[in-house]
């Protein structure tokens, strides 16, 4: 229990700005293959302001709309905008590459082309849309429960990517950091999935926790289908891709299911 606690906060470090003291790193090697275990648990505590924030302002009535905004953006302040910069890399690569090296080539390139803005307009758009109908069909701390639900569901999904797929650059930043083993990717999924149900069922009720774990379960192994098929394996953006969809196929689905 020590050691996943020490995984748990070099995760956080990993997957955020936030500070974390140095003491969590004496001996570590820098692998992400077992400390990917707990990125679920770490997805959830990166989440608590932004979610403590969003339940706040829904109290005090402001607007669902701006109260979701202003929490998308406080997440994006805290996490340093990691998993979007994955989503749009992903999306200009795919979407413009012809084949798979040019499309490794447009991945690694800063610079960002339209379908990665259009990817990240839409990322915001679909996530602000939904929690905003979420505050609006529930009480206030529930929708913020449903937040840290897809905060923590989206990074058990992953966790799955990574190991599902080799690496698709053998000297990339993804294959620098190991690739998980069978037991941290069930780990993170059993994690994954005991959060949601903890969190979802409670508020929303089952009606609503199925769909949302079906629907994220299938964007997965959609996402992980495509880049497989164009990549053969994943990348550090590719991985941040599939959280950011999963999060928005949860988010969207717990909306249209209130």
């Amino acid at each position: 229990m020590r050691e996943y606690m020490r995984d748990i906060a070099r995760a956080v470090a990993f997957l955020s700005r936030i500070p974390v003291p140095t003491s969590f790193f004496t001996g570590y090697d820098g692998k992400l293959a077992r400390v990917s275990r707990a990125f679920p648990f770490a997805g959830l505590l990166i989440a608590l302001p932004t979610a403590f924030v969003f339940g706040v302002l829904l109290a005090l009535h402001i607007d669902p709309l701006m109260a979701a905004l202003l929490a998308l953006t406080l997440q994006t302040v805290m996490t340093g905008a990691l998993h979007e910069d994955g989503l749009s890399d992903t999306a200009d690569g795919l979407g413009g590459g012809k084949d798979r090296e040019r499309a490794l080539a447009i991945m690694k390139d800063s610079r960002i082309g339209t379908y990665g803005a259009c990817a990240l307009i839409l990322s915001f758009g679909l996530r602000a849309a939904a929690l905003a109908a979420i505050g609006r069909g529930t009480l206030p701390f529930d929708a913020a429960a449903a937040l840290l639900a897809t905060a923590a569901l989206s990074r058990g999904a992953m966790v799955w990517h990574w190991y599902a797929l080799p690496p698709a650059k053998p000297d990339g930043i993804a294959a620098s950091a190991g690739r998980p083993d069978g037991d941290a990717m069930q780990l993170a999924l059993i994690v994954a999935l005991g959060l949601a149900t903890l969190l979802i069922w409670p508020s929303l009720g089952i009606p609503a926790l199925v769909p949302c774990l079906l629907v994220t379960a299938a964007a997965t192994f959609l996402v992980t289908r495509r880049v497989r098929q164009r990549l053969s394996g994943h990348t550090g953006d590719t991985i941040g891709a599939t959280q950011q969809i999963c999060e928005i196929a949860s988010l969207c689905t717990l909306a249209m299911c209130i």
